[in-house]
């Protein structure tokens, strides 16, 4: 049969442009934008970024005062990403400094029974943490990359210290006679680089072709995919990584059950008081679901804000329902204005307006109404107390001397 003119050119071109797709659909469109990526080696501690909190607790460059700026690199988002998690590895060990020196509270590894060799987090508590008999004071954080002392990572880096950290809880709890405990959820793991995985060589019996046709053939595929991807290269490969995880600490609700367990349960404090932040108060919750007549017996009150805790998917019973609702109060998201009663999504504790739209921003907001609950809920507690004890004395039966005298 004879040949149409031009369709042997027509067809190599389309197999052409065939082959060229199959190549284009090899390429992960995320490396198309590592092209040219500067290397992703980045300064170690904050005079290196050339950046320092002023006196206001911002953080701002050296040189020219300004704010941090995210897009340091136009059209390298993936570089820009890394360079702000570089910046936040330092400022999450800044606010343990800060944690240490200008709250003076320590460090207590976990597990409390923990070797050398196995991975470990730690808390950080007052002086006074097991020894102050009237109140406690328990920060839980939320989930994600935010570590013992902090909010929101967005908030210390774009805003400041006091809206981002806990630090103005710490010092205003100290200032009110209570002794704080300072938990770390999120650090539940010890991330070590895994080896490299050795490349396997293909079976000289896996072909019928002879080897030598199977190596020219082989080395001009080669040969291609190396052209073709030069142009897109990405020459920064990140190590892979394997996770090993704390014992007993493997997750945020493992970590605030063990740290019930091995210290608040066992502190001194009559009055145990909690804040907790977002996943922070969903953990909470589970801890009143696995210890819920300690927890009851000892909490005065809690304080969530935005917390994402839902009691019926977590299963709580009708009975922690009740108790949330008597002592806690969720500070939610809102636009309404500070304190404003929010209408409750489903029949546990009361939620009201934390004055701000921006989730991170709801502890902060709520810090002076907080501390303004517990006092109601501390009052509260010892007068219901007193009431008792009156109530029992009024029922005793008034001693009869004439048949007591003989114990003279």
């Amino acid at each position: 049969m004879a040949q149409i003119p031009g369709q042997e050119n027509k067809e190599k071109t389309t197999a052409l442009k065939g082959e060229q797709l199959d190549l284009l659909s090899r390429i992960d469109l995320d490396e198309l934008m590592k092209k040219d990526e500067p290397p992703l080696n980045f300064p170690k501690t904050l005079e290196e970024f050339e950046y320092a909190f002023n006196e206001q607790g911002r953080l701002r460059h050296t040189t020219t005062g300004e704010a941090y700026v995210f897009n340091a690199r136009e059209d390298l988002h993936r570089w820009n990403q890394k360079r702000y998690e570089a910046l936040g590895e330092i400022i999450t060990h800044y606010v343990y400094q800060l944690l240490e020196t200008k709250c003076n509270l320590t460090k207590e590894i976990v597990p409390v029974d923990a070797t050398e060799e196995e991975p470990r987090s730690f808390i950080y508590m007052s002086a006074d943490a097991m020894s102050n008999p009237a109140k406690l004071l328990v920060l839980i954080q939320g989930c994600g990359v935010v570590r013992a002392g902090q909010w929101a990572r967005r908030l210390i880096i774009n805003q400041d210290l006091d809206s981002g950290t806990q630090i103005p809880f710490i010092t205003r709890a100290q200032e009110e006679g209570y002794s704080v405990m300072v938990l770390n959820p999120n650090e539940n793991h010890l991330e070590v680089e895994r080896p490299a995985k050795p490349t396997a060589l293909p079976s000289p019996e896996a072909s019928d072709e002879p080897a030598e046709k199977r190596e020219r053939k082989d080395d001009r595929e080669s040969k291609k995919r190396r052209d073709f991807y030069e142009k897109y290269r990405n020459p920064q490969k990140e190590s892979e990584t394997e996770q090993i995880p704390i014992r007993e600490n493997g997750s945020p609700e493992e970590h605030v059950l063990y740290a019930w367990d091995h210290f608040v349960s066992k502190a001194a404090a009559r009055n145990v008081f909690v804040v907790a932040h977002s996943y922070g108060g969903l953990s909470l919750v589970e801890l009143l679901i696995q210890r819920e007549a300690q927890v009851k017996n000892r909490v005065c009150a809690v304080a969530m804000t935005d917390s994402i805790h839902n009691i019926w998917h977590q299963d709580a019973s009708k009975s922690i329902q009740e108790w949330l609702q008597q002592h806690c109060r969720n500070w939610v998201s809102s636009p309404e204005p500070l304190d404003t009663p929010v209408e409750p999504m489903l029949s546990d504790c009361p939620r009201v307006s934390a004055g701000t739209e921006r989730h991170e921003l709801t502890s902060w907001r709520s810090f002076n109404s907080i501390f303004q609950f517990f006092s109601e809920a501390l009052q509260s507690g010892e007068e219901e107390t007193s009431n008792t004890v009156t109530t029992r004395s009024s029922h005793r039966t008034k001693p009869d001397h004439d048949h007591n005298h003989n114990d003279l």
